[in-house]
């Protein structure tokens, strides 16, 4: 049960505006496909800002695309407390990804004008650009460039599969804006969000107190061996890129499990080269995308792979590259503000677990910079990126009433 005495958010209006912004790139299948710098992408910004302006907020946007919509607090010399996320979603994308923590930090600024509410610091919501890196890469850009993880001009140069720059479709739609990345003052950051797993569903949780962000080292592969004829050539004298490659795939899968709970190891893209159905395989070319809470253990498990694939070539006579090609710290968000997400459940009478995320968001790079928290709902199922994606109104009600009292905590209510 809740307390009748807290203040709660619109869940009804807050649904209601979720379902509107997945009209912009609807899929047939009930998801959206609205990837970033698109058109769709800039109508779902235009809408987004208008009910910013109509809640009476502060428009900024800044050169890579990041848009802020503050809240006057009643001390002007206090940095503003942040709620955000992002709105890019996947090619078969659901209506929450994201948007669910853009649109919940709206909401909470609605309600505490309906309220009549004021807070000490300034409140501000912030979609950030091209999160999902599913049409530009690097991911997470636009906070990324916020943190100066990398340049503006990176970024600017990013192509997509159309050889289109992530610079010139900014401009296209009208969103490069004129504050420098990184010049925008924040006091604490919270970033609600699906779980996008299947722990709290599994568990009858309500509310996720994410504690940290799994920690992660991407890899590509290369097995190099000698293409021949599938029917003249002997077993023993084969160089066979294929059957080393699935070994090391194999062990992918042996070194996550062996440092549990945490341990994530997946291989998600292959190529093989010629790809005949009679010819022995030359090459292989794969990725390796190894997790774990803390760098001890992603480092053991970095250590793990490259000592069996030495162990592999040495066996095979196979040229086998191992080329690091990402590498996220794990992120531990700030006791601050945790603390505030958990004291917030509990007042609110939802059940709750600490818990961590899996998968890299926003929050990441701000937590570099700021204090930072993460709340997480459920999702059916634990899927997320495909357009089945769902919740249940009421746990979007709860998550956006944690965050709002949450945010209450850290921005000091008048």
């Amino acid at each position: 049960m809740q307390s009748n005495k807290l203040v709660e958010i619109n869940g009804s209006r807050l649904w209601q505006s979720l379902m509107d912004l997945a009209k912009f790139g609807a899929t047939p299948k009930g998801g959206v496909c609205r990837l970033a710098l698109t058109d769709f992408d800039k109508q779902a910004r235009d809408q987004l800002i208008t009910w910013g302006r109509e809640a009476g907020l502060t428009i900024v946007i800044d050169k890579i695309g990041n848009i802020f919509m503050r809240r006057k607090g009643e001390d002007a010399s206090l940095p503003p407390i942040v709620m955000g996320s992002h709105i890019d979603t996947q090619p078969s994308g659901g209506k929450f990804d994201g948007n669910f923590g853009v649109l919940s930090a709206l909401e909470v600024i609605r309600t505490l004008n309906e309220k009549g509410m004021k807070t000490k610091a300034p409140l501000e919501v912030a979609a950030w650009t091209n999160e999902e890196g599913s049409r530009f890469v690097p991911v997470m850009m636009g906070s990324g460039v916020f943190r100066k993880a990398f340049t503006l001009e990176h970024a600017y140069a990013a192509c997509d599969v159309d050889g289109k720059s992530a610079g010139d479709e900014l401009k296209r739609i009208g969103y490069i804006g004129e504050q420098e990345p990184g010049n925008h003052p924040m006091g604490a950051y919270f970033e609600a969000h699906i779980e996008q797993g299947p722990v709290l569903e599994a568990e009858h949780k309500t509310i996720g107190v994410v504690k940290a962000v799994l920690g992660l080292r991407w890899y590509d592969c290369v097995v190099q061996g000698q293409e021949a004829h599938a029917g003249p050539t002997p077993m023993k004298q084969r160089k066979d890129a294929l059957q080393a490659a699935t070994n090391i795939m194999q062990e992918v899968v042996e070194i996550a499990n062996r440092y549990p709970p945490h341990g994530r190891g997946t291989v998600g893209f292959v190529q093989l080269f010629p790809n005949s159905r009679n010819v022995i395989p030359g090459q292989v070319k794969f990725s390796v995308d190894l997790r774990n809470i803390n760098d001890e253990l992603l480092n053991k498990m970095d250590k793990d792979i490259r000592a069996f694939i030495d162990k592999i070539s040495a066996q095979t006579g196979l040229k086998i590259t191992l080329t690091e090609v990402s590498y996220f710290k794990p992120t531990a968000f700030h006791d601050t503000c945790t603390q505030a997400v958990a004291k917030a459940a509990a007042q609110l009478g939802y059940s709750h677990m600490d818990t961590v995320s899996g998968a890299g968001h926003d929050a990441v790079y701000m937590s570099h910079m700021v204090p930072t928290g993460m709340i997480f709902i459920p999702c059916k199922d634990g899927i997320s990126h495909n357009e089945i994606e769902e919740t249940k109104p009421e746990e979007v009600t709860a998550g956006c009433n944690v965050l709002l009292h949450a945010v209450l905590e850290l921005a000091g209510q008048v």
